[in-house]
Protein backbone atom coordinates (compact mmCIF):
# COMPACT_ATOMS: atom_id res chain seq x y z
CA UNK A 1 0.00 0.00 0.00
CA UNK A 2 1.07 3.55 -0.60
CA UNK A 3 3.15 4.59 2.39
CA UNK A 4 4.79 7.77 3.70
CA UNK A 5 3.90 9.97 0.77
CA UNK A 6 6.05 13.01 1.27
CA UNK A 7 9.15 11.18 2.41
CA UNK A 8 8.70 8.90 -0.58
CA UNK A 9 8.54 11.85 -2.94
CA UNK A 10 11.67 13.40 -1.48
CA UNK A 11 13.60 10.15 -1.80
CA UNK A 12 12.30 9.83 -5.36
CA UNK A 13 13.77 13.24 -6.15
CA UNK A 14 17.11 12.20 -4.65
CA UNK A 15 17.07 8.95 -6.58
CA UNK A 16 16.61 10.75 -9.87
CA UNK A 17 19.64 12.91 -9.16
CA UNK A 18 21.67 9.92 -8.11
CA UNK A 19 20.69 7.51 -10.85
CA UNK A 20 20.49 9.88 -13.54
CA UNK A 21 -11.42 7.84 -23.55
CA UNK A 22 -11.81 5.86 -25.95
CA UNK A 23 -15.16 4.43 -24.79
CA UNK A 24 -14.86 1.30 -26.93
CA UNK A 25 -15.23 -1.89 -24.91
CA UNK A 26 -11.95 -3.09 -23.44
CA UNK A 27 -12.59 -6.54 -24.91
CA UNK A 28 -12.17 -5.02 -28.36
CA UNK A 29 -8.47 -4.64 -27.56
CA UNK A 30 -8.09 -8.21 -26.33
CA UNK A 31 -9.15 -7.70 -22.73
CA UNK A 32 -11.35 -10.29 -21.05
CA UNK A 33 -13.59 -7.80 -19.23
CA UNK A 34 -15.44 -4.69 -20.28
CA UNK A 35 -14.36 -3.36 -16.86
CA UNK A 36 -12.31 -4.96 -14.09
CA UNK A 37 -13.90 -4.50 -10.65
CA UNK A 38 -11.41 -5.79 -8.13
CA UNK A 39 -10.24 -6.17 -4.58
CA UNK A 40 -6.57 -6.17 -3.65
CA UNK A 41 -4.29 -7.80 -1.12
CA UNK A 42 -0.65 -8.76 -0.81
CA UNK A 43 1.26 -11.76 0.46
CA UNK A 44 3.18 -10.71 3.55
CA UNK A 45 0.58 -8.17 4.64
CA UNK A 46 -2.24 -10.72 4.82
CA UNK A 47 -0.99 -14.31 4.76
CA UNK A 48 0.49 -14.88 8.20
CA UNK A 49 2.69 -17.94 8.90
CA UNK A 50 5.67 -15.97 7.55
CA UNK A 51 8.64 -17.78 6.00
CA UNK A 52 12.18 -16.41 6.26
CA UNK A 53 12.28 -13.17 4.26
CA UNK A 54 13.66 -9.66 4.34
CA UNK A 55 10.45 -8.49 6.03
CA UNK A 56 10.23 -11.26 8.60
CA UNK A 57 13.79 -10.28 9.54
CA UNK A 58 12.97 -6.57 9.72
CA UNK A 59 10.07 -7.24 12.06
CA UNK A 60 12.02 -9.79 14.10
CA UNK A 61 14.81 -7.27 14.60
CA UNK A 62 12.33 -4.53 15.55
CA UNK A 63 13.67 -2.18 12.91
CA UNK A 64 11.37 0.73 13.51
CA UNK A 65 8.29 -1.44 13.65
CA UNK A 66 5.27 -0.72 15.82
CA UNK A 67 3.28 -3.94 16.14
CA UNK A 68 4.26 -7.60 16.28
CA UNK A 69 3.37 -9.41 13.08
CA UNK A 70 1.17 -11.99 14.82
CA UNK A 71 -0.60 -13.84 11.99
CA UNK A 72 -1.85 -10.87 9.93
CA UNK A 73 -5.28 -11.77 8.51
CA UNK A 74 -4.22 -15.43 8.04
CA UNK A 75 -5.08 -15.47 4.35
CA UNK A 76 -2.80 -18.51 4.12
CA UNK A 77 -5.50 -20.61 5.80
CA UNK A 78 -8.63 -18.49 5.27
CA UNK A 79 -8.32 -17.73 1.57
CA UNK A 80 -11.48 -19.72 0.66
CA UNK A 81 -13.50 -17.38 2.88
CA UNK A 82 -11.94 -14.20 1.49
CA UNK A 83 -12.40 -15.31 -2.11
CA UNK A 84 -16.02 -16.14 -1.35
CA UNK A 85 -16.54 -12.70 0.25
CA UNK A 86 -15.14 -11.08 -2.91
CA UNK A 87 -17.37 -13.21 -5.15
CA UNK A 88 -20.44 -12.31 -3.08
CA UNK A 89 -19.75 -8.60 -3.67
CA UNK A 90 -19.84 -9.19 -7.41
CA UNK A 91 -16.13 -8.55 -7.81
CA UNK A 92 -14.70 -9.96 -11.04
CA UNK A 93 -10.97 -9.53 -10.26
CA UNK A 94 -8.93 -10.63 -7.25
CA UNK A 95 -5.42 -9.32 -6.72
CA UNK A 96 -3.03 -11.32 -4.54
CA UNK A 97 0.69 -12.02 -4.38
CA UNK A 98 2.69 -15.19 -4.79
CA UNK A 99 5.37 -14.96 -2.10
CA UNK A 100 8.79 -15.88 -3.47
CA UNK A 101 10.03 -16.59 0.07
CA UNK A 102 7.20 -19.06 0.65
CA UNK A 103 7.63 -21.18 -2.46
CA UNK A 104 11.44 -21.05 -2.75
CA UNK A 105 12.90 -21.23 0.77
CA UNK A 106 16.41 -21.95 -0.52
CA UNK A 107 18.19 -21.59 -3.88
CA UNK A 108 16.84 -24.20 -6.27
CA UNK A 109 14.47 -25.61 -3.63
CA UNK A 110 10.72 -25.49 -4.28
CA UNK A 111 8.12 -26.10 -1.59
CA UNK A 112 5.48 -28.22 -3.31
CA UNK A 113 2.96 -27.83 -0.47
CA UNK A 114 3.10 -24.04 -0.77
CA UNK A 115 2.86 -24.20 -4.54
CA UNK A 116 -0.24 -26.38 -4.11
CA UNK A 117 -1.69 -23.67 -1.86
CA UNK A 118 -1.31 -21.07 -4.60
CA UNK A 119 -2.70 -23.56 -7.12
CA UNK A 120 -5.85 -23.73 -5.02
CA UNK A 121 -6.02 -19.94 -4.67
CA UNK A 122 -5.94 -19.53 -8.45
CA UNK A 123 -8.43 -22.37 -8.95
CA UNK A 124 -10.92 -20.88 -6.50
CA UNK A 125 -10.61 -17.42 -8.05
CA UNK A 126 -11.19 -18.70 -11.58
CA UNK A 127 -13.95 -21.09 -10.47
CA UNK A 128 -15.71 -18.07 -8.96
CA UNK A 129 -15.62 -16.37 -12.37
CA UNK A 130 -12.96 -13.88 -11.33
CA UNK A 131 -9.74 -12.83 -13.04
CA UNK A 132 -6.58 -13.43 -11.01
CA UNK A 133 -4.30 -10.41 -10.77
CA UNK A 134 -1.00 -11.88 -9.59
CA UNK A 135 1.79 -9.81 -8.06
CA UNK A 136 5.25 -11.32 -8.38
CA UNK A 137 7.04 -8.95 -5.99
CA UNK A 138 5.24 -7.02 -3.27
CA UNK A 139 8.36 -5.76 -1.44
CA UNK A 140 9.33 -9.19 -0.06
CA UNK A 141 12.12 -11.58 -1.03
CA UNK A 142 13.58 -14.72 0.57
CA UNK A 143 16.09 -14.52 3.38
CA UNK A 144 18.73 -16.15 1.18
CA UNK A 145 18.27 -13.34 -1.35
CA UNK A 146 18.70 -10.78 1.43
CA UNK A 147 21.92 -12.58 2.39
CA UNK A 148 23.34 -12.09 -1.11
CA UNK A 149 22.59 -8.37 -1.06
CA UNK A 150 18.95 -8.19 -2.19
CA UNK A 151 18.34 -6.06 -5.24
CA UNK A 152 21.82 -4.55 -5.13
CA UNK A 153 23.18 -7.89 -6.38
CA UNK A 154 22.82 -8.74 -10.07
CA UNK A 155 22.15 -12.37 -9.16
CA UNK A 156 18.82 -11.33 -7.66
CA UNK A 157 17.54 -10.33 -11.08
CA UNK A 158 18.30 -13.77 -12.47
CA UNK A 159 16.92 -15.54 -9.40
CA UNK A 160 13.69 -13.53 -9.44
CA UNK A 161 13.22 -14.09 -13.16
CA UNK A 162 13.61 -17.85 -12.63
CA UNK A 163 10.99 -17.70 -9.88
CA UNK A 164 8.71 -15.59 -12.07
CA UNK A 165 9.08 -17.96 -15.02
CA UNK A 166 8.06 -20.90 -12.84
CA UNK A 167 4.96 -19.08 -11.54
CA UNK A 168 3.90 -17.77 -14.95
CA UNK A 169 4.36 -21.24 -16.43
CA UNK A 170 2.22 -22.68 -13.66
CA UNK A 171 -0.70 -20.26 -14.20
CA UNK A 172 -0.44 -19.59 -17.93
CA UNK A 173 -3.79 -19.59 -19.68
CA UNK A 174 -5.69 -18.47 -16.56
CA UNK A 175 -6.37 -15.06 -18.09
CA UNK A 176 -4.18 -13.47 -15.43
CA UNK A 177 -3.19 -9.86 -15.14
CA UNK A 178 0.45 -9.82 -14.01
CA UNK A 179 1.98 -7.19 -11.73
CA UNK A 180 5.76 -7.52 -11.82
CA UNK A 181 6.94 -5.25 -8.97
CA UNK A 182 4.59 -3.39 -6.66
CA UNK A 183 5.27 0.36 -6.34
CA UNK A 184 8.98 0.12 -7.22
CA UNK A 185 9.81 3.69 -6.17
CA UNK A 186 8.22 3.24 -2.75
CA UNK A 187 9.72 -0.24 -2.41
CA UNK A 188 13.27 1.08 -2.68
CA UNK A 189 12.48 4.12 -0.57
CA UNK A 190 11.20 1.83 2.18
CA UNK A 191 14.33 -0.34 1.93
CA UNK A 192 16.40 2.81 2.45
CA UNK A 193 14.29 3.94 5.37
CA UNK A 194 14.74 0.58 7.09
CA UNK A 195 18.48 0.63 6.43
CA UNK A 196 18.64 -2.27 3.99
CA UNK A 197 19.79 0.18 1.30
CA UNK A 198 21.88 3.33 1.37
CA UNK A 199 22.25 6.14 -1.12
CA UNK A 200 25.45 4.65 -2.57
CA UNK A 201 23.85 1.28 -3.37
CA UNK A 202 20.52 2.74 -4.48
CA UNK A 203 21.50 3.28 -8.15
CA UNK A 204 22.40 -0.40 -8.57
CA UNK A 205 19.17 -1.56 -6.93
CA UNK A 206 17.13 0.86 -9.04
CA UNK A 207 18.78 -0.29 -12.26
CA UNK A 208 18.20 -3.93 -11.35
CA UNK A 209 14.52 -3.35 -10.61
CA UNK A 210 14.08 -1.66 -14.00
CA UNK A 211 15.97 -4.46 -15.74
CA UNK A 212 13.95 -7.11 -13.93
CA UNK A 213 10.63 -5.61 -15.01
CA UNK A 214 11.71 -5.21 -18.63
CA UNK A 215 12.82 -8.82 -18.88
CA UNK A 216 9.80 -10.09 -16.96
CA UNK A 217 7.49 -8.40 -19.46
CA UNK A 218 9.05 -10.38 -22.30
CA UNK A 219 9.08 -13.53 -20.19
CA UNK A 220 5.34 -13.32 -19.44
CA UNK A 221 4.44 -12.75 -23.08
CA UNK A 222 6.58 -15.66 -24.17
CA UNK A 223 5.07 -18.10 -21.65
CA UNK A 224 1.54 -16.73 -21.28
CA UNK A 225 0.62 -14.91 -24.51
CA UNK A 226 -2.85 -13.96 -23.27
CA UNK A 227 -1.49 -12.40 -20.07
CA UNK A 228 -1.31 -8.64 -19.54
CA UNK A 229 1.55 -7.01 -17.65
CA UNK A 230 2.04 -3.89 -15.57
CA UNK A 231 3.95 -2.51 -12.60
CA UNK A 232 1.67 -0.38 -10.47
CA UNK A 233 2.97 3.09 -9.69
CA UNK A 234 2.29 4.97 -6.46
CA UNK A 235 0.77 8.31 -7.38
CA UNK A 236 2.60 10.91 -5.30
CA UNK A 237 0.49 13.99 -5.91
CA UNK A 238 2.57 16.79 -7.34
CA UNK A 239 5.72 14.70 -7.81
CA UNK A 240 5.06 12.01 -10.42
CA UNK A 241 6.51 14.04 -13.27
CA UNK A 242 9.83 13.56 -11.46
CA UNK A 243 9.49 10.11 -9.88
CA UNK A 244 8.34 8.62 -13.19
CA UNK A 245 11.79 9.39 -14.58
CA UNK A 246 13.14 6.81 -12.16
CA UNK A 247 11.01 3.88 -13.27
CA UNK A 248 7.88 4.34 -15.39
CA UNK A 249 9.55 6.29 -18.17
CA UNK A 250 12.19 3.55 -18.39
CA UNK A 251 9.63 0.75 -18.86
CA UNK A 252 6.85 2.48 -20.78
CA UNK A 253 7.46 0.26 -23.82
CA UNK A 254 7.13 -2.82 -21.57
CA UNK A 255 3.63 -2.17 -20.22
CA UNK A 256 0.29 -3.46 -21.45
CA UNK A 257 -1.50 -1.03 -19.15
CA UNK A 258 -0.54 1.60 -16.60
CA UNK A 259 -1.25 0.58 -13.01
CA UNK A 260 -2.01 3.50 -10.70
CA UNK A 261 -2.23 3.51 -6.90
CA UNK A 262 -4.04 6.67 -5.79
CA UNK A 263 -4.78 7.51 -2.17
CA UNK A 264 -4.02 11.11 -1.20
CA UNK A 265 -4.32 14.48 -2.87
CA UNK A 266 -2.67 17.84 -2.44
CA UNK A 267 -4.20 21.30 -2.86
CA UNK A 268 -3.81 24.89 -1.78
CA UNK A 269 -6.94 24.27 0.23
CA UNK A 270 -5.75 20.89 1.57
CA UNK A 271 -2.23 20.38 2.85
CA UNK A 272 -3.26 17.66 5.29
CA UNK A 273 -1.38 15.03 3.29
CA UNK A 274 1.63 15.98 5.42
CA UNK A 275 0.15 13.63 8.05
CA UNK A 276 1.07 10.73 5.80
CA UNK A 277 4.75 11.51 6.42
CA UNK A 278 4.24 10.28 9.99
CA UNK A 279 1.93 7.42 8.97
CA UNK A 280 -1.12 9.18 10.44
CA UNK A 281 -3.01 8.32 7.28
CA UNK A 282 -6.46 8.70 8.85
CA UNK A 283 -5.78 12.42 9.48
CA UNK A 284 -5.41 13.14 5.77
CA UNK A 285 -8.41 14.87 4.22
CA UNK A 286 -9.11 12.76 1.17
CA UNK A 287 -9.46 14.19 -2.32
CA UNK A 288 -11.43 11.64 -4.33
CA UNK A 289 -11.49 14.04 -7.29
CA UNK A 290 -7.72 13.61 -7.48
CA UNK A 291 -8.19 10.21 -9.07
CA UNK A 292 -9.55 12.04 -12.13
CA UNK A 293 -6.38 14.18 -12.21
CA UNK A 294 -4.14 11.14 -11.76
CA UNK A 295 -5.86 9.31 -14.62
CA UNK A 296 -5.66 12.37 -16.86
CA UNK A 297 -1.97 12.81 -15.99
CA UNK A 298 -1.11 9.29 -17.16
CA UNK A 299 -3.42 9.43 -20.18
CA UNK A 300 -1.42 12.45 -21.32
CA UNK A 301 1.97 11.05 -20.32
CA UNK A 302 1.55 7.60 -21.88
CA UNK A 303 -1.01 7.96 -24.67
CA UNK A 304 -2.33 4.70 -26.07
CA UNK A 305 -1.92 2.71 -22.86
CA UNK A 306 -5.07 1.72 -20.93
CA UNK A 307 -5.18 2.79 -17.28
CA UNK A 308 -6.09 0.64 -14.28
CA UNK A 309 -6.52 1.87 -10.70
CA UNK A 310 -4.72 -1.06 -9.05
CA UNK A 311 -5.09 0.38 -5.53
CA UNK A 312 -7.39 2.92 -3.94
CA UNK A 313 -8.93 3.04 -0.49
CA UNK A 314 -9.65 5.02 2.66
CA UNK A 315 -7.73 4.72 5.95
CA UNK A 316 -9.31 4.82 9.39
CA UNK A 317 -7.67 4.87 12.81
CA UNK A 318 -7.87 1.33 14.21
CA UNK A 319 -11.39 0.85 12.77
CA UNK A 320 -12.76 3.95 14.55
CA UNK A 321 -14.92 6.45 12.62
CA UNK A 322 -12.92 9.23 11.00
CA UNK A 323 -12.97 12.58 12.77
CA UNK A 324 -14.16 14.27 9.58
CA UNK A 325 -17.18 11.94 9.44
CA UNK A 326 -16.28 10.60 5.99
CA UNK A 327 -17.37 6.98 5.70
CA UNK A 328 -15.81 4.23 3.67
CA UNK A 329 -18.99 3.83 1.63
CA UNK A 330 -19.14 7.54 0.84
CA UNK A 331 -15.46 7.63 -0.15
CA UNK A 332 -15.95 4.64 -2.44
CA UNK A 333 -18.96 6.16 -4.21
CA UNK A 334 -17.29 9.57 -4.54
CA UNK A 335 -14.15 8.02 -6.00
CA UNK A 336 -16.00 5.85 -8.51
CA UNK A 337 -18.00 8.96 -9.50
CA UNK A 338 -14.74 10.60 -10.58
CA UNK A 339 -13.55 7.48 -12.40
CA UNK A 340 -16.80 7.67 -14.38
CA UNK A 341 -16.14 11.32 -15.12
CA UNK A 342 -12.68 10.42 -16.41
CA UNK A 343 -14.06 7.77 -18.72
CA UNK A 344 -16.77 10.14 -19.98
CA UNK A 345 -14.01 12.62 -20.87
CA UNK A 346 -12.29 10.06 -23.08
CA UNK A 347 -9.76 8.58 -20.64
CA UNK A 348 -9.28 4.86 -21.25
CA UNK A 349 -9.69 3.50 -17.72
CA UNK A 350 -10.32 -0.24 -17.70
CA UNK A 351 -10.30 -1.26 -14.04
CA UNK A 352 -10.56 -0.33 -10.38
CA UNK A 353 -9.34 -2.32 -7.35
CA UNK A 354 -10.29 -1.47 -3.80
CA UNK A 355 -7.43 -1.73 -1.30
CA UNK A 356 -8.02 -3.86 0.54
CA UNK A 357 -10.51 -6.68 0.99
CA UNK A 358 -9.45 -7.13 4.65
CA UNK A 359 -7.41 -5.08 7.08
CA UNK A 360 -3.76 -6.04 6.93
CA UNK A 361 -0.28 -5.49 8.32
CA UNK A 362 0.48 -2.01 7.09
CA UNK A 363 4.28 -2.49 7.00
CA UNK A 364 4.78 -2.25 10.73
CA UNK A 365 1.38 -1.40 12.14
CA UNK A 366 -2.16 -2.71 12.33
CA UNK A 367 -3.47 0.72 13.29
CA UNK A 368 -4.24 2.02 9.76
CA UNK A 369 -7.32 0.14 8.57
CA UNK A 370 -8.17 -0.01 4.87
CA UNK A 371 -10.29 -3.15 4.68
CA UNK A 372 -13.76 -3.57 3.26
CA UNK A 373 -13.87 -6.21 5.98
CA UNK A 374 -12.22 -5.20 9.23
CA UNK A 375 -10.04 -7.73 11.05
CA UNK A 376 -8.61 -7.19 14.54
CA UNK A 377 -5.31 -9.01 14.10
CA UNK A 378 -4.07 -8.34 17.63
CA UNK A 379 -7.29 -8.43 19.65
CA UNK A 380 -9.44 -11.13 18.04
CA UNK A 381 -7.94 -14.64 18.01
CA UNK A 382 -10.72 -15.73 15.63
CA UNK A 383 -9.70 -13.05 13.09
CA UNK A 384 -13.37 -12.53 12.27
CA UNK A 385 -14.12 -10.69 9.03
CA UNK A 386 -16.60 -7.92 9.94
CA UNK A 387 -18.15 -6.03 7.02
CA UNK A 388 -17.88 -2.25 6.87
CA UNK A 389 -20.55 -0.07 5.27
CA UNK A 390 -18.53 -0.17 2.05
CA UNK A 391 -19.29 -3.84 1.39
CA UNK A 392 -22.90 -3.15 0.46
CA UNK A 393 -21.89 0.05 -1.31
CA UNK A 394 -19.34 -1.76 -3.48
CA UNK A 395 -21.81 -4.51 -4.29
CA UNK A 396 -24.28 -1.90 -5.54
CA UNK A 397 -21.64 0.10 -7.41
CA UNK A 398 -20.53 -3.03 -9.28
CA UNK A 399 -24.11 -4.02 -10.08
CA UNK A 400 -24.87 -0.52 -11.41
CA UNK A 401 -21.56 -0.03 -13.21
CA UNK A 402 -20.81 3.05 -11.14
CA UNK A 403 -22.02 5.44 -8.46
CA UNK A 404 -25.79 5.84 -8.14
CA UNK A 405 -27.58 8.06 -10.65
CA UNK A 406 -27.84 11.55 -9.23
CA UNK A 407 -25.07 10.86 -6.72
CA UNK A 408 -24.30 13.97 -4.67
CA UNK A 409 -20.64 14.17 -3.73
CA UNK A 410 -20.08 13.91 0.00
CA UNK A 411 -16.55 15.29 -0.29
CA UNK A 412 -16.47 18.32 -2.62
CA UNK A 413 -13.35 19.07 -4.67
CA UNK A 414 -10.55 20.89 -2.88
CA UNK A 415 -9.57 24.42 -3.86
CA UNK A 416 -6.79 24.51 -6.45
CA UNK A 417 -5.78 20.88 -6.63
CA UNK A 418 -2.05 20.22 -6.99
CA UNK A 419 -2.46 16.53 -7.76
CA UNK A 420 -1.20 17.33 -11.26
CA UNK A 421 0.21 20.83 -10.96
CA UNK A 422 -0.78 23.14 -12.42
CA UNK A 423 -3.23 21.39 -14.74
CA UNK A 424 -5.47 20.14 -11.95
CA UNK A 425 -5.76 23.67 -10.54
CA UNK A 426 -6.19 25.60 -13.79
CA UNK A 427 -8.37 22.99 -15.54
CA UNK A 428 -10.18 21.09 -12.76
CA UNK A 429 -12.62 18.33 -13.51
CA UNK A 430 -16.21 19.53 -13.55
CA UNK A 431 -18.46 17.47 -11.25
CA UNK A 432 -21.44 18.67 -13.33
CA UNK A 433 -20.06 17.00 -16.44
CA UNK A 434 -21.29 13.71 -17.91
CA UNK A 435 -20.68 10.28 -16.42
CA UNK A 436 -20.80 6.93 -18.17
CA UNK A 437 -21.33 3.39 -16.85
CA UNK A 438 -18.04 1.58 -16.37
CA UNK A 439 -19.37 -1.84 -17.36
CA UNK A 440 -18.91 -5.25 -15.76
Amino acid sequence: MLGLVFRSAVVGLVAVLVSSLSTAPASAAGWSRSFYWGVASSGYQTEGSPPDSNWSRYVGAGRGEVDPYADAADFRHRYPEDIRLARDMGVNTYRFGVEWARVQPAPGVWDEAELAYYDDVVRRITDAGMTPMITLNHWVHPGWVADQGGWTDDRTVEDWLAFSAAIVQRYRGAGALWVTINEPVIFLQREMEIGALDVFRLPRAQANVVRAHRRAYDLVHRIDPTGKVTSNQAFLSGFNAVTDLWFMDQVRDKLDFVGIDYYYGLALGNLSAIHAAWADFWKVRLQPEGIYDALRFYADRYPGLPLYVVENGMPTDDAKPREDGYTRAAALRDTVFWVQRAKADGIDVIGYNYWSITDNYEWGSYRPRFGLYTVDALGDPALTRRPTDAVGAYRQVIADGGAPAGHALVQPPAFCSLVDPLTSCLAPADPRGPRVPLGR
